[in-house]
């Protein structure tokens, strides 16, 4: 059963739209999964991560982004200095594993996109990530493409979107890592703008403290003993130079 978007709508708590959702059957994934993969993290978070649809352990463990490509996201969400349950809401533009894991069709989208809608209205984020391709096309423009359209602000009904590359992306091509964490870094700057300008970052610290960073790091080296020397591609304080990612990532 799936209720109308309108009826949706109206609700208003988390729990119980969890269980009218993983009651839906609005399109054929529902009959080919082990179950409906609704969302993890703050129902209260300021940001939001909306990626494309479960993998096979995402359906087993009944999570969205657990399997290696949420690794992935953990990590780089801890160079940005979010804790998943704390700072973050993520979820999926369809909730149930397409067969394979291949890419959910136009038809399947837009059926589990009244649900989606209902997540945000709860959550009420004013900044939400677009994880790759399939949560850019599905709420900001159809035949809009990743590799043009990440890395820059989409404002819109008032929230702020940052289309970047989903993880399972990175893994497949790694030499996107860089252009990823330009744009995580510039949510990171956003979240500080918008949410929290005390926000700590291990690897993006405030523009004020990189901007004095420089000054510092040659004062140092002008007298002999006065402080550690970084670490070959690191910056003071472990933080990374200018243009490169974290370490580990």
């Amino acid at each position: 059963m799936a209720l109308p978007e309108e009826e949706l709508l109206r609700i208003d708590d988390m729990a119980t739209l969890e269980r009218v959702v993983k009651g839906c059957t609005r399109c054929r994934l529902r009959a080919g999964c082990r179950g409906v993969v609704f969302g993890d993290g703050n129902p209260r978070a300021r940001v939001m991560l909306i990626g494309e649809g479960p993998g096979a352990d995402e359906d087993r463990l009944g999570r969205p982004f657990v399997g290696r490509a949420g690794q992935l996201l953990d990590r780089i969400l801890a160079a940005c200095g979010f804790e998943r349950q704390r700072h973050v809401y993520i979820a999926n533009i369809v909730k149930c594993r397409p067969p394979g894991n291949r890419t959910p069709t136009p038809d399947e989208r837009a059926a589990c996109l009244p649900n989606l809608r209902a997540q945000m209205r709860l959550v009420n984020p004013v900044i939400v990530v677009l994880l790759g391709s399939t949560a850019l096309q599905a709420l900001i423009d159809p035949a809009a493409r990743i590799t043009r359209a990440r890395g820059r602000w989409i404002e819109k009904d008032g929230v702020w979107y940052m289309p970047t590359y989903h993880p399972a992306a990175l893994l497949r091509n790694p030499s996107l890592k860089r252009e990823a964490w330009h744009d995580f870094k510039l949510v990171i700057d956003k979240y500080r703008e918008l949410v929290d300008p005390d926000h700590y970052s291990p690897h993006h610290p405030p523009t004020a403290m990189r901007e004095a960073a420089p000054a510092a790091e040659a004062a140092s080296r002008a007298e002999p003993g006065t402080g550690a020397m970084p670490a070959p591609g690191q910056g003071l304080a472990g933080t990374p130079e200018p243009g490169a990612g974290p370490g580990g990532l």
